[in-house]
């Protein structure tokens, strides 16, 4: 269903893959951004971009399951972090590797940006993923 694709002649990707190929037919779920809040709305993790990079994980694997997937079945995410240093991309991207997002491993960008929608806000996702066969039918 999901063809992870490496292209020869680039750089071997360490922990993402260069291009994921899904087939026809296959149902895709487009997800909006993952953020760091509570379920009151609140921002977890102020100041923290690996603590928020965490509950961002948490709120993405909750709207996988809505769907009927899971961070097996993305294959492309976009991670856009509140910096411009190097080391604090590398720290939220330390929690995706840890969070079974980069197993796929699925096609990724990993952006710095001045800032995101809520006050505080340092971390979001946006993933596209395949709902597999029999799941998810809402």
């Amino acid at each position: 269903m999901i063809r992870r694709v490496n292209a020869p002649g680039l750089f071997p990707p360490p922990t993402y893959a260069h291009a994921s190929v899904v087939e026809a037919g296959t149902r895709l779920a487009f997800l909006a951004g993952s953020v760091p809040l509570d379920e009151k709305g609140e921002i977890v993790g102020p100041g923290d971009p690996a603590r928020q990079a965490e509950r961002v994980i948490a709120n993405l694997r909750e709207q996988l399951a809505a769907v009927g997937s899971d961070l097996e079945h993305v294959v492309a995410t976009e991670v856009y972090v509140v910096s411009g240093e190097p080391s604090v991309l590398s720290a939220v991207w330390e929690v995706v590797e840890a969070s079974g997002l980069s197993a796929g491993p699925h096609s990724s960008t990993l952006l710095g940006v001045a800032c995101l929608g809520y006050t505080g806000q340092l971390v979001e996702i946006t993933a596209t993923a395949v709902v597999p066969e029999g799941e998810g039918k809402q």
